[in-house]
C-alpha cells in the first residue's frame, strides 16, 4: 500500500516554472534575489525549476539557467561591467546629446559575440531544461515564441538576440532563417501567462507553480496637466516606452487565474535610473539593493512556495 501511496504522491508534485521580465540591467536584481534563494535552499535554481521562461534581458537569464545547470552566481558574472561593456557596444552614429536618434544606440555584434562565448553554436533543443523565449516578427507583425519543444532547431544566439532587440537600443535582429525580430517586450514584458500555457502543453498537467521575477516598476508621478502639452519628444523624455512596456495587468490576470500557485517578485524602482542601460557603479549598486530588499520581503514566502 505504501508503494502505491508514494507513487501517487510523486505524481502529484507541481511543476515549477520561473519567468523573467525584460528590463535591461535591472534584471540584475532578480539574479541577486536568486543567489539568496540558492544559498537559503541549498539548491541551484536549475535544480529547483522545471521550465525557464523569459523576455528580452529575461530571455538571457532564462536561457543561461536552463542551458547547462548554470548557478545564479555563475550567471551574475555575465552581468559584470566587463560583459555589459561588450554587449552595449555603442554605435558610431549615436549622439549622446540628442534625444531623437537616426540610429540605434548599440551595435548587434558585441551582444552576439558574448552569446557565442556562452552558448557556442548550440540550439535551444540542447537545453538541459525546457526553455521559452518571446520576440516579435516586424515584417509579419506577429509575436513569435521559441521553445525547446516546438522550435528546437533555433540557436540560443538567435533566440536571445531576437528577444532582446529592444527598439532604439539595438537594431532589428535578422535570424538565420531570414526573419527580422525585435524585443518580445513589445508583446508582453511579463511572460508568465505565456509560460503557463506552454507548460501545461509540455508537462500535460494543470498542477503548475509560477515564480515570476520582475525588474522594477517606474512609479514616478507624471503631472496630467503638464503631459497634456507634450508632443513626441515630451513623451519620449518622460518614459512613454516604460509605460507601454508595463505589463502589470498581466500580473493581475495571472494572480486571478493561478492564485496561490503564482508568486510575483517586484517593486517600485525608487531612485534607480529608468533607463535600461545605465550600468554605472552607482546605479548597479541601487539595483543590487533592490534585489536584497526583494529577498527581505519575499524570501521566506519563496522558500515555502518552492516546497513540493
Amino acid at each position: 500500500m505504501n508503494i502505491f501511496s508514494n507513487f501517487f504522491t510523486k505524481q502529484a508534485k507541481a511543476k515549477k516554472i520561473i519567468s523573467f521580465d525584460g528590463g535591461g540591467v535591472r534584471a540584475i536584481a532578480g539574479i541577486v534575489f536568486l543567489k539568496k534563494l540558492e544559498a537559503a535552499s541549498g539548491k541551484k535554481i536549475s535544480d529547483i525549476f522545471d521550465m525557464f521562461v523569459g523576455t528580452s534581458a529575461g530571455a538571457f537569464n532564462a536561457a543561461c539557467l536552463a542551458h547547462a545547470n548554470m548557478s545564479a552566481d555563475e550567471l551574475k558574472k555575465y552581468w559584470s561591467k566587463e560583459y555589459t561593456d561588450k554587449i552595449m557596444e555603442t554605435s558610431f552614429f549615436w549622439d549622446q546629446a540628442s534625444l531623437i536618434q537616426a540610429r540605434p544606440r548599440y551595435e548587434t555584434k558585441g551582444r552576439v559575440k558574448v552569446l557565442k562565448e556562452i552558448f557556442s553554436n548550440k540550439v535551444i533543443g540542447d537545453s538541459s531544461k525546457p526553455l521559452l523565449t518571446l520576440c516579435y516578427d516586424i515584417e509579419k507583425r506577429k509575436h513569435v515564441v521559441h521553445t525547446s519543444l516546438h522550435t528546437p532547431e533555433v540557436s540560443f544566439v538567435d533566440a536571445i538576440s531576437a528577444s532582446s532587440a529592444a527598439p532604439m537600443y539595438f537594431p532589428t535582429y535578422q535570424m538565420e532563417n531570414g526573419s527580422w525580430m525585435i524585443d518580445g517586450g513589445i508583446v508582453t514584458n511579463n511572460p508568465t501567462l505565456l509560460g503557463l500555457t506552454h507548460a501545461k502543453d509540455y508537462f500535460k498537467t494543470n498542477n503548475i507553480k509560477v515564480l515570476s521575477i520582475g525588474t522594477g516598476l517606474n512609479k514616478q508621478k507624471i503631472k496630467g496637466e503638464t503631459s497634456s502639452r507634450w508632443g513626441g519628444v515630451g513623451w519620449l523624455r518622460n518614459d512613454i516606452m516604460g509605460m507601454m512596456l508595463d505589463s502589470e495587468i498581466h500580473n493581475d490576470i495571472a494572480t486571478h487565474i493561478i492564485d496561490k500557485s503564482y508568486l510575483r517578485i517586484n517593486s517600485s524602482i525608487g531612485k534607480i535610473n529608468k533607463m535600461l542601460d545605465d550600468d554605472s557603479e552607482e546605479n548597479i549598486e541601487k539595483i543590487h539593493l533592490m534585489g536584497l530588499e526583494w529577498w527581505s520581503e519575499y524570501g521566506e514566502e519563496t522558500l515555502k512556495f518552492i516546497e513540493d
